[in-house]
């Protein structure tokens, strides 16, 4: 069984995101901040590590300036509509994932905010400056993924950064595809607000995410999404008016918490780079072994090193959801297929309605994973051009 689908969510896990989780079950348990006891107490340390296991790997000088949540999708609801005022113009691209797309598309609706797609090419890249030449005056915020989730093109947000400062905006970084795969720096990217989920290349479970905010960004200036308990000024009936529990109201997923810090320890210990150069390795191997095969369509800019370990691909006169099973029931691979939430990106690249087949590679795969699979997509081609695979099980 080969897993390929780590661009949804990644597998397996490194063995000390499952111990932590155990740990917190068996050996704590216990809710953190609202209780003087040992349990308590440890737990909120516990929570406290993982904040800062992230703002040394994102380069966040004050890690109470993340705030948790149940995944990214969450932390860009509170990124957009905890700081969008009404009449603010937002810039974005045609690459965006649903979760940046839909909030805004709501919020353009309700009458709050004007939006402005920049087009990407069709190999899904953005040129910085249709970006800065999107801007009006009354432009608030750019929001960027760091990279597609649909072909893994890196858009350019430290020139994004750069152009934010430049113009008094703020920048919103989906980082969705990157966090724990690719190097990220908030300050040195100029980075404002940095979605992350858990689940993905930072080996955490699902349930788990957070917005890491930056310095510009005052505590007055955003919006909670929710109100309520948070174990601090427990004598006001108003929300505190700090971070992080403005913006963590209700108990947290300290377990899911506990396996995410040890999931981001892991990459800390291997290393952003070296975890790169290991995708990077394997990207290159599958990208240059499906342009060999007959029949095959491979979208994106066809360069490892452009990209992250996310690789779309059609077989031609195949739909992508026919590929996927054969893929699974004959060769045990696992993919993705469809329009993976993100309809713009695949108008952007040609392949809506139907969308593509992603392989999704993570640094638990090897090459001779890759090799596997090249030969069944090979093997799938071939057939489909001369016949019905159905009749030849394997």
């Amino acid at each position: 069984m080969i897993y390929f689908d780590n661009a949804a969510t990644s597998w397996p896990k490194p063995a000390a995101v499952t111990e932590a989780m155990a740990h917190f079950m068996t050996e704590v348990g216990a809710n953190p901040g609202r209780s003087a006891h040992r349990r308590s107490i440890e737990a909120g340390r516990i929570i406290y590590e993982t904040r800062d296991a992230l703002a040394r790997l994102f380069n966040v000088d004050d890690p109470l300036r993340i705030v948790f949540g149940s995944n990214a999708t969450e932390a860009l609801n509170l990124a957009l509509r905890g700081m969008l005022r009404p009449g603010d113009h937002v810039v974005t691209s045609s690459m965006e994932h649903n979760s940046v797309m839909r909030p805004l598309r709501a919020m353009e609706e309700e009458g709050v905010v004007e939006i402005a797609v920049v087009p990407c090419s069709s190999e899904g890249f953005l040129d910085s400056a249709d970006l800065e030449a999107a801007i009006r005056p009354d432009t608030r915020m750019i929001a960027l993924n760091h990279a597609s989730n649909v072909v893994g093109s890196f858009l350019p947000v430290a020139e994004a950064g750069a152009i934010a400062r430049n113009h008094d905006l703020l920048l919103l970084v989906d980082a969705a595809q990157t966090a724990g795969a690719h190097p990220l720096d908030m300050k040195g990217m100029q980075i404002d607000l940095l979605a992350f989920t858990g689940h993905k290349a930072l080996f955490g479970p699902q349930g788990t995410g957070g917005l890491c905010i930056g310095e510009r960004v005052g505590v007055g200036d955003i919006q909670p999404l929710k109100q309520g308990g948070t174990g601090s000024r427990s004598e006001r009936e108003q929300q505190p008016r700090f971070l992080p529990d403005m913006c963590e109201s209700g108990t947290p997923n300290t377990v899911g918490l506990a396996g995410l810090g040890a999931g981001v320890r892991f990459v800390l210990e291997r290393g952003v780079e070296e975890i790169r150069v290991h995708e990077v390795e394997l990207t290159k191997r599958l990208i240059a072994g499906l342009l060999e095969i007959p029949g095959v369509v491979v979208y994106g800019g066809h360069d490892a090193e452009m990209q992250t370990a996310a690789v779309s691909f059609n077989v031609e006169r195949v739909a992508p959801s026919e590929v996927a099973p054969m893929l699974d029931e004959r060769y045990g691979i696992m993919s993705r297929v469809g329009l993976h939430c993100s309809p713009a990106a695949h108008r952007t690249i040609g392949t809506f309605p139907v969308g593509t087949v992603r392989f999704g590679l993570s640094l638990f795969n090897t090459v001779e994973e890759v090799d596997v699979a090249l030969t069944a997509v090979r093997e799938i081609a071939t057939v489909e051009c001369g016949g019905d695979w159905r009749s030849d099980p394997k």
